[in-house]
C-alpha cells in the first residue's frame, strides 16, 4: 500500500471533481480524523490515518483490503469509480437525478436512464456532468453521466437516453467477486 503518485492523484481528483465539485476537499478535512486516499494493487482505499498506522504491520501480500474502496485503475492507467464510494459521493453530489419508482429496476440491473423514467433532476446539469441517481424517496441508487444537458431533457422524446449508466447498487450482487478482489 502507498500514496498515490502525483499523476494518479491528478486522475483521481479529476473523476472525483466531475462528480461533487469543489467538495472533494470535505473528504479529506472531516471534522472526525484525518484521512487520505492510498493505492494497493491498483485500487484506491479511502483510509482513516488512524486505521493506516495499524496496517502497516500486516504483509502487502497477506493484505486483501483495508478502508473504503473508490474505484481501481484501468490498464491504460484510466480511473473508474466503484459503486462502493456511492455513500461517500451521495451527501456531496452536486448534480442529482431521481428515478421515477417504474425505472428504478432497469436501472438497478445496469441500464441507462431514459426520459420516461425520469423523476426530476438537478437544474443546470450540464451535458457529460457526473450525476448521481436516486429513487424518488432520496436514496442514493447509483451514479452515472449525463447524456442530455437539463434544458435538453425538457423537450426530449419519452425514449430518449438521458443518463448513462456508471455504477448501481446492483452491482454488489452481479459483480461481489471482482468489487474487491
Amino acid at each position: 500500500m502507498r500514496p498515490l503518485t502525483d499523476e494518479e492523484t491528478k486522475i483521481f481528483f479529476e473523476k472525483l471533481t466531475k462528480y461533487i465539485g469543489e467538495n472533494v476537499r470535505l473528504l479529506i478535512d472531516r471534522p472526525d480524523g484525518a484521512y487520505c486516499f492510498r493505492l494497493h494493487r491498483d485500487r484506491v482505499f479511502y483510509i482513516s490515518e488512524k486505521l493506516l498506522k495499524h496496517a502497516v504491520s500486516i504483509d502487502r501480500d497477506h493484505l486483501m483490503s483495508i478502508g473504503t474502496c473508490f474505484g481501481k485503475f484501468t490498464k491504460t492507467r484510466k480511473f473508474r469509480l466503484h459503486i462502493t464510494a456511492l455513500d461517500y459521493l451521495a451527501p456531496y453530489a452536486q448534480y442529482k437525478i431521481w428515478l421515477k419508482p417504474t425505472a428504478e429496476q432497469q436501472f438497478v440491473y445496469g441500464n441507462h436512464i431514459m426520459k420516461s423514467g425520469l423523476g426530476r433532476i438537478s437544474d443546470s446539469t450540464a451535458k457529460y456532468q457526473g450525476v448521481v441517481v436516486y429513487n424518488m424517496a432520496d436514496i442514493p441508487l447509483g451514479f452515472g453521466v449525463a447524456a442530455k444537458a437539463t434544458s435538453e431533457c425538457r423537450h426530449a422524446e419519452p425514449m430518449a437516453i438521458v443518463c448513462f449508466h456508471q455504477a448501481d447498487v446492483g452491482e454488489y450482487i452481479r459483480a461481489e467477486d471482482t468489487l474487491v478482489g
